[in-house]
């Protein structure tokens, strides 16, 4: 009876699975390979590639140290579960990054190289961007007539001093962080959101461009100023994949208050225009002649030029998927940059400013 008791109990003990984290206890590292204790009744292992991969983060640890590992297998041939300890570490950086960004946190990081669009760092070992245009007003580099040699002079001054940020948005698939640094005058600044309410247009000027977006610094009616985000999908109706492409630093421009939060402005611009693709006649099969923008591995960006087209600023543009050529080489031999073609609609869809192609 007490055998088939023990039997039971071994057969509830929970098996780890692939992909989750879990914390073990180092018990020897030999021949390349570290043996952890990971609960009852299991082992793991960290070898071959994944112990080759994790040596900068070993040579801080030591048996009988308890660290956090992530499961690459549940069990192979020789009993062990397979453990990824840099995996681990990766996650576990991005959930740091994940706790800032929620909390609102702020903490020091220190500068190690620097571009003239801003400073670079590292949040627990993920590479960070802290931009120009997030720099607190007192360590805004103020150069006259905007001398680009002179702004990265003052921005390479930044290199190995701590400054203190938050995190202002973050990419895990791109793997990208983005800082920001609060004023010294912060409560001045969140007094001054206040006046700000959504629905309100606002006029400033482009005050930074980072690839989700672009940063516009306005006036309030108390006469001090505030800066918001343009998020990449805010700016134009248009597909774009470069912020650049459709404004440029220094650039007047108007917007709309879409959102607060925290004290953080967010607006849009293509609120504030005529959504062109709610007057188009377009259907399936239809065939309209276009011409080739731009490429990215999934396609080719398609301006499309037709009558039905009213407003003459519009720019509509449809994606012509890769796969209609086998390969992104073939579709860059069977198409140009800027040279016309006649396409016909695969589908369309006004409501989500969505247009597919395929050669005629």
């Amino acid at each position: 009876m007490e055998n088939q008791t023990l039997q039971k109990l071994n057969d509830t003990v929970s098996v780890p699975r692939p992909g989750e984290l879990i914390d073990g206890k180092i018990l020897a590292i030999e021949n390349l390979s570290m043996y952890l204790d990971i609960g009852p009744k299991k082992t793991g292992i960290i070898y071959g590639a994944e112990y080759q991969n994790a040596k900068n983060i070993l040579k801080n640890i030591k048996i009988g140290d308890t660290i956090s590992v992530k499961v690459v297998s549940p069990e192979n041939e020789d009993g062990f579960v397979e453990l990824s300890l840099k995996e681990a570490a990766k996650e576990l950086a991005w959930q740091t990054v994940r706790d800032k960004k929620e909390k609102n946190e702020e903490f020091e990081v220190k500068i190690v190289k620097a571009n003239k669009g801003g400073l670079m760092t590292e949040v627990s070992g993920i590479p960070a961007f802290l931009p120009t245009s997030q720099l607190s007003a007192e360590n805004y580099p103020r150069v006259p007539e905007g001398d680009k040699s002179k702004i990265l002079r003052k921005l390479q001054s930044f290199i190995g001093q701590e400054i203190k940020v938050k995190v202002l948005d973050f990419d895990e698939k791109s793997g990208q962080v983005i800082l920001t640094e609060e004023s010294k005058g912060t409560e001045q600044a969140q007094n001054a959101v206040s006046f700000v309410k959504v629905g309100d247009t606002v006029e400033g000027k482009v005050s930074g461009i980072v690839n989700f977006g672009a940063f516009i610094k306005f006036k309030i009616v108390d006469g001090s100023e505030i800066e918001g985000l343009v998020h990449i999908s805010e700016l134009d109706w248009q597909l774009i994949d470069d912020p650049s492409q459709v404004v440029e630093v220094g650039q007047d421009v108007k917007a709309q208050v879409i959102e607060i939060t925290q004290g953080r402005v967010s607006l849009s611009i293509k609120n504030l225009k005529k959504d062109p693709w709610q007057e188009l006649d377009f259907k399936t099969n239809d065939t309209v002649k276009g011409i080739v923008t731009r490429f990215n591995p999934f396609g080719a960006f398609i301006q499309v030029v037709d009558d039905k087209i009213k407003d003459e600023e519009a720019k509509i543009q449809g994606l012509i998927h890769v796969s209609e050529f086998g390969s992104e080489d073939k579709m860059k031999e069977a198409l140009e940059l800027n040279k016309n073609y006649d396409f016909q609609i695969l589908s369309f869809q006004p409501q989500r400013h969505w247009m597919s192609l395929k050669i005629k």
